[in-house]
C-alpha cells in the first residue's frame, strides 16, 4: 500500500471509495438492473419466431 507522505495516512482504495457513497450505489443500483432488464427484453423479443 502507498502511503500519503503528506498526511501521514493510507491511501484509501477505489473500491471503498466507492462503497462509502451512498449516492454511487444509488446510482450503481438502478443502472445494473435496468441495463440487465433492457438486454433480456432484446434477448425475448429476438427469441419470438417470425410470422409468415
Amino acid at each position: 500500500m502507498q502511503r500519503n507522505e503528506n498526511q501521514g495516512e493510507e491511501a484509501v482504495p477505489g473500491m471503498q471509495q466507492f462503497l462509502d457513497n451512498p449516492f454511487m450505489l444509488l446510482f450503481a443500483g438502478v443502472l445494473f438492473p435496468t441495463v440487465f432488464y433492457i438486454l433480456w427484453g432484446i434477448m425475448e423479443i429476438i427469441s419470438i419466431p417470425a410470422v409468415k
